[in-house]
């Protein structure tokens, strides 16, 4: 028997959530807290989403919407273009290639993992923008950025699941 539209429809709309998810998760970077300092050392709540989508269900959240994402993030955070877009880009790159090793593997394992990957990123995104701009970024709001990065992802990773359990479980 085929498929009637709304159920097509929803499927698709079901497929959209990790991108969705994602996104929201950049616009929720960029809403101003009114906290000296603050904006300076947000946590990179997209690359917990990339890294994510891209472990568990890299077929949803394929490369190039990780860059669509990144580049997302240069025009909010205001960082060269293509940066981040780039950095993202090979997040999902790693972290998809690594999938097999990740799958079964308890959650320190993947929090581990995320905290060597996060720190080669934001390193990455530090020197690209450094260069690009040709002088030395202070090193502080980015070691920051990276800890609160680090801190966030167990939270942020139980969001994730649920959603991925609410919405994705048939899909």
């Amino acid at each position: 028997m085929k498929p009637s539209v709304w159920v097509k429809m929803d499927t698709w709309v079901r497929h959209l959530i990790p991108f969705g998810v994602t996104l929201f998760l950049l616009l929720l970077t960029a809403v101003p807290t009114h906290l000296p300092g603050l904006s300076g050392i947000a946590p990179m709540l997209p690359l917990m989403g990339v890294y994510y989508w891209a472990i568990y269900r890299p077929d949803l959240l394929p490369a190039w919407l990780a860059f669509v994402i990144g580049l997302l993030c240069d025009i909010v955070d205001g960082t060269p273009l293509g940066v981040i877009g780039l950095v993202m880009l090979l997040v999902q790159g790693v972290a998809a290639s690594q999938r097999k090793f990740f799958l079964g593997k308890s959650f320190a394992v993947t929090w581990w993992a995320f905290g060597l990957l996060t720190a080669g990123a934001i390193g990455l995104a530090w020197v690209l923008v450094s260069l690009i701009l040709g002088r030395s970024i202070d090193p502080t709001a980015v070691i920051f950025e990276y800890l609160m990065t680090l801190c966030s992802f167990p939270l942020l990773t139980w969001a994730l699941a649920r959603t991925q359990m609410a919405f994705l479980r048939d899909a």
